[in-house]
This record gives C-alpha cells, sequence and structure tokens, in this order.
C-alpha cells in the first residue's frame, strides 16, 4: 500500500472553477470525469445508488491516504472533523475547481483501505459549479476477468488492467485485507496511484480502490505485500498488485447520506464502540 502513496505533499490545486449544467448524475465516460487529485494520493468524486443530487458530495480514497497518518490495524474513525482541499478532474483531465472535505465520515486499513470524506457542498451544487459528476460506486462485487482502468489524478494516468483473481486475504506488515482484487500481470501501477478508483470498463461504475503492490518479492512486509488463503498458506510474487473492494460502502449509507454501521447489509468494520447513526454536516 505505502509504495502507492507518493510522500510529496506539494499540489496545484488549481484553476478557477467552471460554470456548467451538466446533470449531476449523468452517466460518466471512461475518462477522467469524477476523478480527483489529492495532495499524496489520488482520490474520486463518488455517489451511491440511492444517492440524491442534493446530499452532501462525498469522495473516496484510501484509509492510509488520510492527512492525519495512517490508522492502526483495528482502527476504525468515524466522523472525524477534517480540512482538505482537492481537485476535481474534468474529462480531459483538466482541474474543473477545488473540492473542499469538511469530515472523514468513514476511514480504516481493517478488512479494507477506504477512507471516505464528506465535502462542504451538494452534487447540484458541484456540478452548477464547475460542471463536475460523480461515478457510482457499484453495490455488487467484481467479476473476475473484468476489464477494468484504475485512473490516477495524481498523474492524471490511467492504467487499463483486468481482474485476475479476488484473493481471500492479502497481509502487509500488521494490515490484513479481505476480498481484495488482484490485478492480471502486467498491471504495474506505481508509487502515487493509491486511492485511484478501479472503474469497471463495461458499466464505468467503481468496483474498487487500487492500494498495493509487491515492490521486492519480500513476504508480507512493508511494501511486499502477501496473499493468505483459507489454510492458511501464503504466496508472493514480486510486480503483483492489488486493490480493495467497495460493494460493502453502500449498504452502510441510508438515503440522504447519512452513515449507519448497524444497518442490515452492512460489513464494514465498526469502532470499538460503535457510535449510533451519523449524519454528514450541513
Amino acid at each position: 500500500m505505502f509504495r502507492r502513496l507518493l510522500t510529496v505533499l506539494t499540489v496545484v490545486l488549481l484553476g478557477p472553477a467552471l460554470a456548467g449544467s451538466v446533470p449531476a448524475f449523468a452517466a460518466p465516460a471512461p475518462d477522467y470525469t469524477g476523478i480527483v487529485k489529492l495532495s499524496n494520493c489520488s482520490g474520486s468524486l463518488v455517489r451511491l445508488p440511492q444517492s440524491d443530487e442534493t446530499d452532501r458530495a462525498l469522495v473516496l480514497t484510501n484509509g492510509h491516504c488520510l492527512e492525519s497518518g495512517m490508522p492502526e490495524p483495528g482502527e476504525v474513525i468515524v466522523n472525524q472533523p477534517a480540512h482538505r482541499a482537492m481537485g476535481l478532474l474534468g474529462a480531459d483531465g483538466r482541474v474543473l475547481g477545488e473540492l473542499h472535505a469538511t469530515k472523514v465520515v468513514y476511514a480504516t486499513m481493517t478488512d479494507t483501505d477506504i477512507a471516505v470524506y464528506a465535502l462542504d457542498s451538494s452534487y447540484r451544487e458541484i456540478a452548477r459549479e464547475t460542471g463536475g459528476r460523480p461515478l457510482t460506486i457499484a453495490a455488487a462485487p467484481a467479476n473476475v476477468g473484468t476489464p477494468v482502468s484504475v485512473v490516477s489524478g495524481y498523474f492524471t494516468r490511467t492504467w487499463h488492467c483486468s481482474i485476475d483473481r479476488v484473493v481471500y486475504s492479502v497481509r502487509e506488515g500488521g494490515w490484513t485485507w479481505k476480498d481484495s482484487i488482484r490485478y492480471a500481470p502486467g498491471c504495474d501501477t506505481i508509487h502515487g496511484t493509491s486511492g485511484s478508483p478501479i472503474v469497471d470498463d463495461a458499466t464505468h461504475q467503481i468496483v474498487g480502490v487500487n492500494n498495493t503492490g509487491n515492490d521486492d518479492g519480500e513476504v508480507c512486509t512493508f511494501n511486499n505485500p502477501c496473499e493468505v488463503d483459507e489454510n492458511g498458506v501464503v504466496f508472493a510474487q514480486r510486480g503483483l498488485t492489488y486493490g480493495q473492494q467497495t460493494y460493502r460502502i453502500p449498504a452502510c449509507f441510508s438515503r440522504g447520506g447519512q452513515l449507519s454501521l448497524v444497518r442490515d447489509g452492512c460489513m464494514l468494520p465498526r469502532p470499538a464502540a460503535l457510535p449510533v447513526p451519523i449524519p454528514i454536516p450541513a
């Protein structure tokens, strides 16, 4: 995971906002629509299948891309104030304007590696002010063999890959992730592509978020993730790269963009002291 994150924290965020009247939920094209550039990673402006255009907008990236640092194994962060600027890209990769996150709605590196930010604007407001549109997070798991694009806002570069298999678990250092996506050989995502959405080329929906790869052929160490199957058999190979599925996210949000980790079907890890359902701030 960490080999996908650059420590350089400088970024040009952006360019003036462009006025536009693009519908907030128009079907995205397989380009840079909805892609976000962070100071240290990539991300994406996302909606849930049940989202309304008046809901506060969300941005998806990796848990290890948080400005506050990487969550510890077993740590789950909810409802944490944030003040983070990020650049929203248009279809051609140019920055449309600056987004502002006010809260980390959810973040963890346990079982998965995700962070969801809430912004200070609705999808409708973003569409009106910048012309930017979100990508939809698919509510179904990724299928093996699916052609996907790993779209990096940090580099404005896209890797065209396919899903080789869904791995029972991937371990790196003290972190373990379940049902991980392994890309087919040759999908050589690089440092700085952490948080890039994995976009299904056919549906243009997000099925995962890119997060790691084995640099040196070591086994289960920092920058060298390994696979561990149901029987505890360990496998590692230099050059294999991975992402984390995102289909569990939609079930943990109700209409209106309210996070509830106790909803039926929500399988995301919970904090040790489970909070009541958390509204996204107005």
